[in-house]
Formats: structure tokens, C-alpha cells, sequence
């Protein structure tokens, strides 16, 4: 395991302690697959993705009927 990125299959074996250490040091941490990073762990307050598009969307007419027909 490196200082901030583990495979998949020790991040198995050690899920609670690395999410632990997500929460108790603020930083992210990387899942690997074969060396390429298929994941990444976020301190809750460092996501703010979803709080920041909550109403950045706008409802624009009908969402499902065809484009193509009146």
C-alpha cells in the first residue's frame, strides 16, 4: 500500500481502516485495479459536487417525449 493509493483487493481486507483514515486525516485516498485508479475516497465535506449542481438545473419542458414529432 503507497501513502495514498491501494489496490483493489487489500482495499477488501482494510475498507474500514482506510475509510477511517479518510475521515481522521481529510484526504483522499485512490483505489487501483492492476495499477489504474478505478476510484476515489472523499472526506465528506470535500465533496460539494451535488451541493454545488443542486440548482444548476432547469426544468425545460417535456424531458421524454420525441424531439422529432409536435
Amino acid at each position: 500500500m503507497n501513502d495514498d493509493h491501494i489496490a483493489a483487493g487489500e482495499f477488501k481486507a482494510r475498507c474500514l481502516a482506510i475509510l477511517e483514515r479518510v475521515r481522521q486525516y481529510r484526504q483522499p485516498f485512490v483505489i487501483t485495479k492492476r495499477g489504474v485508479p478505478i476510484a476515489r475516497i472523499l472526506p465528506v465535506e470535500e465533496d460539494n459536487v451535488f451541493e454545488d449542481l443542486k440548482k444548476s438545473v432547469l426544468r425545460e419542458g417535456d424531458l421524454i417525449a420525441p424531439i422529432d414529432e409536435d
